[in-house]
């Protein structure tokens, strides 16, 4: 990933398209950050996710990942419920 591919990522909610002009946080949603891996920077909407969905790891389809078309691994960060650390690839 390049510096530009990174400015694109940085801010924006996962599952947004760069283009949108709304692609950032919005009011009365609850987010947790993504660090590490493909999808660093990256915040993910959480909203209406129960406890136990939030205590798990996210599966998350991405182009950008070690195996294209798969998915990235976020696990939550343990004390920290506000990131999410990525974990690794699947394809």
């Amino acid at each position: 990933m390049n510096g530009d591919d990174e400015q694109l990522l940085c801010g924006r909610v996962y599952g947004r398209d760069h283009d949108d002009p709304d692609s950032g946080p919005q009011p009365g949603h609850t987010y947790v950050e993504l660090t590490g891996g493909p999808l660093d920077g990256l915040f993910l909407d959480v909203t209406g996710w129960t406890t136990d969905e939030i205590d798990t790891c996210a599966a998350l389809p991405a182009e950008l990942g070690q195996f294209p078309g798969g998915r990235s691994l976020y696990d939550p960060r343990p004390g920290d419920p506000d990131h999410f650390d990525w974990s690794g690839d699947t394809p």
